[in-house]
Formats: structure tokens, C-alpha cells, sequence
């Protein structure tokens, strides 16, 4: 994983750096968020004492998106009530660090362990927001470079998914509820599930790419993960725009 976390880095900087350069371009204002980089860093040995944008030591982790990749009954899209269940119950309650706080977490071995099986399940969680929400937007673009941009960009947060995926199943997932050809934790690849209509068989698709509120919803769920305790109301203010605009979009009908 020490190659995949450098990959990682150079990967989200690219997009970072690409898409500032491509806005400057069309006349577009580049984003900058360091004014919101208030949050403090972890104290751990070794740690950068920078200010961050986003908090890792009070997660609260969905991990439904495990049953949901593996259901092959079920599809937010077509069941946006159904609730799918948490493969780690006891992440999805209460705040879990996700980073060592300070060297005191560094021990015993299976605090450590604890606090990086959250970091694994937390990735995946944001990984499988990301993979689902560039086919979203994809289909509001009206220009055709912005959509090639998607649907260069969006891929490659698919591959993050399917690493962490992989991952987040070294726990032992396999006893009940889960376990059982279709939730073994060997299973990287999305099951086939109902996709448009039940009256079609069921595909192998990501989900959900529904597009009404895909925007809001994304931001909706990385505050209550947790992520962004501790930032300002400004900063809650302009997550909240930006995902409104981008969900104002049009290409033409829904």
C-alpha cells in the first residue's frame, strides 16, 4: 500500500492542479481553499503541524456501501428508501480517529489496528461518493470538453474504490449477517443489481447515478461523516452553494 498511498497523492493533486488551470482558461474563477485550512493536525510524531481543511479524528463511517456493492436486489436509484446495513455497526455511531491523535494511540497493537480499519473503511466511503458522482453530473454537462473531463476524471476515483474495497475486507467480514458466496471478502467487483428498470435483467453497474440532489447529497454525507467538524459556518456555507449549483445544472431535461 506505501506505492498506492504515493499514486494516491499525485493522483488527487493532478486533478487538483488540472481543473484550477482549466477554470483560469475559460476566464472561470480557480477554487481556493486555504483561507478554511483552519482545522489543527494530529500531534503524532512525525505529523506536519499545517492547518487542514478536513477533520479525520471524529468519523462517524457509513459502511453501508459494502452491502450495497454486493446486493443483487437492490439499487439507490430504484430504492432510494431501502436501507442498506453497515458492515461495522460500531463505526456508524459515535466519532472514530481515523489518523493517530497523538503517540498515544500508537499502542496497544489493536488500537493501531482499530484506528487504521477505520482509515480503510472511511476511504472507501469516499471513494465510492466519488465514483458515483462523476457518472451523476456527467449527464447535467452541456460542454462537451467539461463532460470528456468527467468522464476522464471519474474512472480513476473507481480504481481508488476498488483498491479500498479490496482493502477494507482483510477484517474478518465473512461471519454473520454478511458471509455467504454474494459478501465474501474477496469480492472486489460490483454485483449485478436492477439498473433502470426491474422489467431489464440485472447489470453490473456503479450506483447510485441518479441525478436529482447528487450533488448536495454527496456534500450532505461527507458533513455528517464527520469530516468537516470543527470548519466554519462560511465554509458549510460555500460546500452548500457549490453543491447547489452543481446541481442546477441542466443538459436539457432531467
Amino acid at each position: 500500500m506505501s506505492q498506492y498511498i504515493h499514486d494516491n497523492t499525485e493522483d488527487e493533486f493532478s486533478h487538483m492542479t488540472f481543473l484550477n488551470a482549466y477554470l483560469a482558461s475559460i476566464g472561470a474563477q480557480p477554487v481556493n481553499l486555504d483561507k478554511f485550512r483552519t482545522l489543527p493536525s494530529s500531534k503524532a510524531t512525525g505529523a506536519r503541524q499545517i492547518g487542514r481543511l478536513t477533520n479525520l479524528m471524529q468519523l462517524t463511517v457509513d459502511t453501508s456501501w459494502w452491502a450495497r456493492y454486493r446486493s443483487r436486489t437492490q439499487n439507490p436509484d430504484l430504492d432510494p428508501t431501502f436501507t442498506f446495513p453497515q458492515a461495522v455497526p460500531s463505526l456508524s455511531v459515535g466519532q472514530h480517529p481515523a489518523i493517530p491523535r497523538s503517540d498515544a494511540d500508537l499502542a496497544p497493537p489493536d488500537h493501531i489496528q482499530a484506528i487504521a480499519n477505520t482509515a480503510g473503511f472511511h476511504f472507501a466511503f469516499i471513494e465510492q461518493g466519488g465514483t458515483s458522482l462523476y457518472p451523476s453530473l456527467a449527464q447535467r454537462v452541456t460542454n462537451p470538453e467539461v463532460l470528456r473531463i468527467l468522464l476522464s476524471i471519474g474512472p480513476t476515483e473507481t480504481a481508488h474504490f476498488q483498491t479500498w474495497h479490496d482493502k477494507a475486507g482483510n477484517p474478518d467480514l465473512n461471519a454473520p449477517p454478511f458471509g455467504g458466496e454474494d459478501f465474501q471478502t474477496n469480492l472486489i467487483m460490483p454485483e449485478p443489481c436492477p439498473f433502470l428498470s426491474r422489467t431489464f435483467p440485472v447489470c453490473s453497474i456503479i450506483r447510485p447515478t441518479h441525478t436529482r440532489g447528487a450533488a448536495m447529497g454527496a456534500a450532505r454525507a461527507l458533513s455528517q461523516d464527520g469530516l468537516f467538524i470543527g470548519q466554519s459556518r462560511e465554509f458549510v456555507e460555500l460546500l452548500r452553494d457549490l453543491a447547489e449549483d452543481a446541481d442546477e445544472a441542466r443538459r436539457g431535461q432531467e
